[in-house]
């Protein structure tokens, strides 16, 4: 996330009144911008606003904004390129590792860039771990290239991320990650293991699927549980959906990530 001031760059391209709208931070992935809630009010000028940006922000390349909430079968939002190189693909660099991605056709989060590198300095040596919903490749790849695990599973259902996961882990000469594309309901099945840690970054419903994992981990293994919760709710609603399935879990830590 970038955090500079816009209002102070913005006052070049809008009179007093527009500068009040004027939001000042936006999120980036690789070279592109984007606005989650770019104002209304400020329509009119968003092309005035785009290039502002790419004139002063010399690593971004692509300015959108998200004209179009997170929904359907893959939870994707719609965005709506406002100025720059006319393309949604990126390569987004985090933790020592390239991932390429379209954030329209796959979901992905660098405000979770913190969180991968904090699940990687977790994992010990020699561990297998299974990434469920596993996305582009992201926190494979991140664990892979910053942990000495022994092997890494990944199941994601969408085909657009499962395609960019399997150059991802081409454009970062990976070899220790699995991929498998499917329903992870299903895939889990032809998965004949037991793991060491298993992480499920599904928070919207990831209660669903708690069931999944039960004989998947090995003696002292762990799980990694994904929800989205108010502030005021945390840790209690986490901690009662996860006892809901596994009374007898012991709750190692609840930590807050993201937004």
């Amino acid at each position: 996330m970038i955090t500079k001031r816009i209002k102070d760059l913005a006052v070049k391209v809008l009179n007093k009144e527009e500068i009040k709208y004027v939001r000042n931070a936006f999120d980036v992935v690789g070279d592109i911008a984007i606005f989650s809630d770019f104002p209304e009010e400020l329509k009119k000028k968003e092309k005035l606003m785009g290039k502002l940006i790419l004139e002063n922000y010399k690593h971004v390349k692509v300015v959108m904004e998200k004209v179009k909430e997170y929904s359907g079968k893959y939870r994707l939002p719609k965005f709506k390129i406002i100025s720059g190189e006319n393309r949604k693909e990126t390569i987004h660099k985090e933790n020592m590792v390239r991932i390429k991605v379209n954030p329209e056709k796959c979901y992905f989060s660098a405000r979770l860039g913190n969180e991968r590198l904090r699940i990687s300095k977790l994992v010990k040596p020699n561990e297998c771990i299974l990434v469920m919903f596993s996305g582009v490749g992201v926190y494979p790849v991140v664990i892979s290239k910053n942990s000495e695990a022994k092997e890494i599973y990944g199941i994601e259902i969408n085909p657009n991320c499962h395609k960019y996961a399997l150059e991802n882990l081409k454009l970062n000469k990976i070899s220790n990650v699995k991929l498998y594309l499917g329903d992870v309901k299903k895939v889990i099945k032809k998965i004949n293991k037991k793991f060491d840690r298993i992480l499920m970054p599904l928070p919207k419903s990831a209660e669903n699927y708690l069931d999944l994992i039960k004989g998947r981990l090995k003696k002292k293994g762990i799980v990694h549980f994904y929800d989205f919760a108010l502030e005021s709710e945390i840790p209690k609603s986490c901690i009662e959906k996860v006892k809901k399935v596994y009374p007898n879990a012991k709750i190692l830590n609840v930590i807050k990530c993201g937004n």
